[in-house]
């Protein structure tokens, strides 16, 4: 079993700047990919960026490219997020998630994925 654990969120002016945490515990091995996600009030969640465990690939949506930064420490076994420039859009519960599969291209594709964080809030405010 793998367990998740996000933390860094919190509430920010727009412009503003943060930095999530996602802990990996349990049976990490056999883990190859690592995402964030969000999900505003009402709206369907999403892919914000992912990166492979071997740091052959990450990925962003259009919406944080240039803004948002993964990166992972496997010393640590963590994965980061740091937002800058934050917007208002930018808001909602971002979600750390695993996947067992090398998820590439489609990394945005929920189904990849087989663990899940309880999430972390972030507000950006106007």
């Amino acid at each position: 079993q793998v367990h998740l654990v996000e933390s860094g969120g919190g509430s920010v002016q727009a412009g503003g700047s943060l930095g999530l945490s996602c802990a990996l515990s349990g049976y990490t091995y056999n883990l190859h990919s690592m995402a964030w996600f969000r999900q505003a009030p009402g709206k369907e969640r999403e892919g914000v960026a992912a990166i492979g465990r071997l740091g052959d690939f990450t990925y962003y949506a259009d919406s944080v490219k240039g803004r948002f930064t993964i990166s992972q420490d496997s010393a640590k076994n963590t994965v980061y997020l740091q937002m800058n420039s934050l917007k208002p859009e930018d808001s909602g519960m971002y979600f750390c998630a695993a996947a067992q599969s090398w998820v590439g291209g489609t990394w945005y594709f929920e189904g990849w994925y087989n663990y899940w964080g309880q999430g972390t809030q972030v507000t950006v405010s106007s």
